[in-house]
């Protein structure tokens, strides 16, 4: 153990100071810097598959109701970017349309002279018309325009006229927020993104765990000997503060907002993957802790330490907020076809 401290060029305990006078440094200055605010027009890096990203980017703006973040949280939530996938409920493909809906609301969407369910390239572009049309149909109804069509996708836009809004049904009033929600981590984001407010916690948690040996599938359980894997020590460690991540690195990945790595704070999770504009592809992930290293359960032999976070395959940063995460689908869950 002691070893392992001299060779990485740095001592356990100057390490713990190091990181506790990080926290409390950074949050002193962060806590004067406001977010940014408008409209985002872009995607974060990544954060669509690059095969579907022109597309997300294109039909994001068929409509003013209709931004490519929201069309990105949309599919990310019925499919996961699955373009096979079938749910219980017989809804198909990428978009997860039911074949009743497909046949009166998909469209040609790459001009090849067919309407394929199965086909991206048809799929998502009706997914955006679909959404169009029921913000169109929507559209004279009072307050948020966004809220509204979201809502006419989920219950149907005569429930909305009906309610003149977003109706009282908590699955509903659930999916609205869920989808503006998760639309953020999809977003270039517009200004700096806000100081996280249970980073600190989290990032003692991590640090009761420096030492602890690797464990692949680790969940910190007593049967494992509190013993974790990289997704398994961030989960527990923002578990600890009251948000619950999903287990997966690329699936914790949508958890938030997406700092630069120059605005980098304590407490942000970094993602490394093999792909560089692909997140599906993350195969890793640590908790950041400032001054460019993170707090990570690194490989099979190796202990739960700190390391850098540079590194060829780094992909970027989400941070975390008790609302992105309860925004994430749950993928055991049927899926919500439109």
């Amino acid at each position: 153990m002691r070893r392992f401290w001299v060779n990485s060029g740095i001592g356990f305990a100057a390490c713990l100071s190091f990181v506790a006078l990080l926290v409390v440094g950074t949050y002193s200055a962060a806590a004067g810097i406001a977010s940014g605010g408008g409209r985002a027009v872009g995607l974060a890096k990544g954060a669509v598959p690059a095969k579907y990203q022109a597309l997300v980017q294109k039909w994001g703006v068929l409509c003013p109701t209709l931004t490519p973040a929201i069309l990105a949280a949309q599919l990310y939530s019925e499919s996961g970017w699955n373009p096979t996938i079938v749910s219980p409920a017989d809804a198909r493909g990428i978009a997860q349309f039911i074949p009743g809906t497909w046949a009166v609301h998909g469209i040609d969407g790459d001009g090849d002279g067919d309407r394929d369910i199965w086909d991206p390239n048809d799929a998502i572009p009706s997914a955006a018309s679909y959404d169009c049309e029921l913000a169109k149909d929507v559209k004279n109804v009072p307050g948020d325009a966004v809220g509204n069509m979201l809502a006419a996708y989920n219950a149907g836009p005569g429930a909305v006229l009906q309610y003149r809004g977003v109706p009282p049904f908590r699955e509903t009033q659930g999916y609205v927020k869920a989808i503006t929600t998760l639309a953020k981590s999809f977003e270039k984001p517009v200004g700096r993104v806000a100081p996280s407010q249970q980073a600190a916690g989290a990032i003692y948690f991590a640090q009761k765990q420096l030492g602890t040996p690797y464990l692949w599938g680790g969940n910190g359980t007593a049967d494992q000997d509190y013993r974790f894997d990289c997704s398994g020590l961030t989960k527990a460690a923002y578990e600890s503060v009251g948000i619950e991540l999903p287990r997966v690195a690329n699936d914790q990945y949508n958890a938030g907002s997406h700092p630069a790595r120059s605005e980098l704070l304590p407490g942000d999770l970094v993602f490394f993957s093999n792909d560089l504009n692909n997140s599906r592809e993350i195969h890793h992930v640590g908790l950041y802790v400032g001054g460019g290293y993170m707090i990570n359960a690194p490989y099979t032999g190796a202990v739960i330490r700190f390391d850098k976070i540079d590194a060829p395959d780094y992909f970027g940063a989400t941070r975390v907020t008790k609302d992105g995460a309860e925004a994430l689908p749950a993928r055991t869950a049927e899926a919500k076809a439109p």
